[in-house]
């Protein structure tokens, strides 16, 4: 493992695998995950291309910090991207590092973001967390909801061997939990749109291919709104997957990415 230091001084965990030609490709997890999460899938992507994979902070190797706001984390990732000379690069992000990946592809030149499970309409996701808030406020009671949160949303696709190995790879911190979903805890849902909005706002008057990509129906309106947003975007479900789809099937998903990449589409 290597580490960089973002803007602010957080020192970043950071490893490159493959040495393959052609343009890089940055995948970044899921809150309270790390990179080894992407192992199933960096195993095979690192055979033809260069593959990095980072810890956010607060997360895996990677320091804590004062600050895991979608803005500081993005520098995270722009960090990792200028310390191996990533010019261009693909994006890959699930759940939480699918947000990060988005807001990155608005503020540096990328080939293509490809958003695993991470719905943008951050306002609705506030619906869900509110109920257990006080929950994951308590510090004896952080640990059950997390476990909970999560084991509701990964479905039943995943592999038990899968899942054990998801499991090893968490640093469930309830402060990096919380600093993260501040924004949705103590913000209105017009509030959180309107940060979601100036996060995307880089996109506007750009060509960018973006491939959406959800194991949970994030609902019909979706694909929409976000076009709205990203001009062009591609929208897929990929039904009864939950929230791990790249997990579930890793040889479909590198097929998917690499069609995107070929055709943006």
């Amino acid at each position: 493992m290597s580490t960089t230091s973002t803007s602010d001084g957080v020192s970043i965990s950071f490893e490159v695998h493959g040495e393959a030609a052609g343009p890089p490709v940055i995948l970044v997890h899921g809150i309270t995950e790390s990179s080894n999460t992407w192992r199933p899938v960096t195993e095979q992507l690192a055979k033809t291309h260069r593959v990095v994979t980072l810890d956010l902070r607060g997360h895996g190797n990677s320091a804590d910090s004062t600050r895991y706001d979608l803005e500081a984390m993005a520098n995270d990732v722009i960090a990792v991207v200028g310390a191996v000379e990533a010019d261009n690069p693909h994006l890959v992000g699930h759940s939480l590092g699918g947000a990060v990946v988005s807001a990155v592809g608005a503020a540096i030149p990328v080939r293509s973001v490809v958003n695993v499970d991470q719905s943008l309409q951050l306002g609705s996701f506030k619906d869900l967390l509110m109920p257990v808030e006080p929950m994951l406020r308590d510090a004896s009671m952080f640990p059950a909801v997390i476990d909970g949160l999560f084991s509701q949303m990964a479905g039943e696709m995943i592999s038990p061997e899968t899942s054990s190995e998801l499991n090893k790879s968490r640093r469930a911190s309830q402060e990096v939990v919380l600093g993260v979903w501040e924004l949705i805890f103590t913000m209105s849902a017009e509030e959180i749109d309107a940060v979601v909005a100036g996060a995307l706002a880089g996109y506007s008057g750009r060509s960018v291919n973006y491939l959406s990509l959800f194991g949970i129906d994030p609902g019909d309106e979706y694909a929409a709104w976000l076009r709205n947003h990203i001009d062009g975007a591609v929208v897929e479900l990929w039904p009864e997957m939950g929230h791990y789809p790249h997990l579930v099937d890793p040889g479909r998903f590198i097929e998917r990415l690499e069609r995107f990449w070929s055709t943006g589409s």
